[in-house]
């Protein structure tokens, strides 16, 4: 062979070779990712000369196919239901100068004596029966509490995760102190409801994820001043006006559509009363009809009676929780218990508790742990 044919034809080799690699290298590293379409595409065919001394060739390629893959999003899968344990309690006093024995054993003998019960069930709701502030002067009324804020801490600690504001204690100090309590509640971790800077703060749910469930708790206020200046306006601050049908039904089928459970929480009744009137009854059976999965009652000072309409439970009235000791009947209380089953289930019982000493209440011997549903509850 020539030595100078033989050159161009090693030199033209060589060249071809080197193409081939620069093509294959610009395939695999330069394609852009599968989401990216490009706007401009490559020609179907590609025609790339090779000059030759004599003659040219002509090297096709298939065009570069881009598949673009669309992944949509998985939807969120929503946890699955467990069964649901919910506390609920009367009336809790942190006012020292009522609560006389807080000043020497702390804040937490409050919840010593409870064998930690409310950590152990999802969630637990108190009526706090006090102002929770340093704020304000008190009104001119019979009877006037300060909770002291050092105390919120212990019940935090302590399992409490919601505190009712609609009663008649929660403003004994007026409006910014009321105001300044629930920022202190919330600073502790636990949801302040049924009080607010005006009404659709005052009737707006805690709302709370718990097990696979999502819970509205709402807070009724049906012991007020007589002149009606405790409830809140769209442009006052207030409470809720519990004894209104029609504006707690309204509240509750708001906060069914956005929930799983919705329990109301309620100052009601008159005191030392033990069984409840007709108006709470018509109250408890307006608030199931609407969408209501059970009431916690408070007021009374007495324990009322655990009733069941349309297989939801109501527990009339509380009675003391973190309080004096009184009389025998006045120390004598409970826990309220609402269990809820995935398959629709609700078991609800009266956990017995003593306040042995004034701020002491004490869990009594029997309890082995949350009740046990019947179907579909009782009537």
């Amino acid at each position: 062979m020539h030595w100078n044919r033989f050159l161009r034809l090693v030199g033209w080799a060589a060249f071809a070779m080197l193409l081939g690699a620069c093509t294959t290298g610009a395939s695999a590293s330069q394609r852009p990712p599968a989401e990216f379409t490009p706007i401009t595409a490559i020609a179907p065919t590609t025609t790339l000369a090779v000059p030759s001394s004599t003659s040219t060739t002509t090297v096709t390629r298939e065009p570069t196919t881009t598949t673009t893959t669309t992944v949509e999003p998985a939807a969120p899968i929503a946890p699955e239901k467990q069964r649901l344990v919910i506390s609920g309690t009367g009336d809790v006093n942190l006012d020292p100068t009522f609560v006389r024995s807080f000043p020497s054993t702390g804040y937490e003998y409050a919840w010593s004596g409870l064998d930690d019960i409310f950590n152990q069930d999802d969630l637990t709701v108190i009526n706090l029966e006090c102002s929770a502030s340093d704020l304000g002067t008190p009104w001119n009324k019979l009877w006037t509490f300060r909770c002291d804020p050092e105390a919120l801490p212990s019940m935090a600690a302590a399992g409490v995760d919601v505190a009712n504001l609609a009663n008649n204690h929660a403003m004994d100090y007026g409006f910014d102190a009321m105001l300044d309590a629930r920022r202190n509640l919330a600073r502790v971790g636990i949801d302040p409801v049924g009080a607010g800077a005006n009404a659709t703060e005052a009737y707006a749910p805690v709302i709370v994820e718990r097990n696979g469930w999502t819970i509205a708790i709402l807070g009724g206020g049906g012991v007020h001043p007589e002149t009606g200046s405790w409830l809140a306006t769209e442009d006052q601050p207030g409470m809720t006006d519990g004894d209104s049908a029609e504006a707690m039904t309204e509240a509750i089928r708001a906060a069914g559509e956005i929930a799983d459970l919705v329990l109301v929480t309620i100052h009601w009744g008159e005191q030392d009363t033990t069984q409840p009137r007709p108006f709470e009854i018509r109250l408890a059976e307006a608030f199931i009809d609407a969408g209501a999965d059970g009431v916690f009652g408070h007021h009374q000072h007495v324990l009322q009676p655990l009733g069941w309409y349309s297989g939801k439970p109501i527990a009339w009235g509380l009675g003391n929780f973190v309080w004096q000791a009184g009389s025998t009947q006045a120390r004598t209380t409970a826990i309220a218990q609402f269990v809820f089953e995935p398959d629709g289930r609700i078991g609800a019982c009266l956990v017995p508790v003593y306040i042995e000493a004034t701020g002491h209440p004490v869990l009594q011997p029997g309890y082995e742990g949350p009740c046990v549903p019947e179907t579909g509850g009782a009537e």
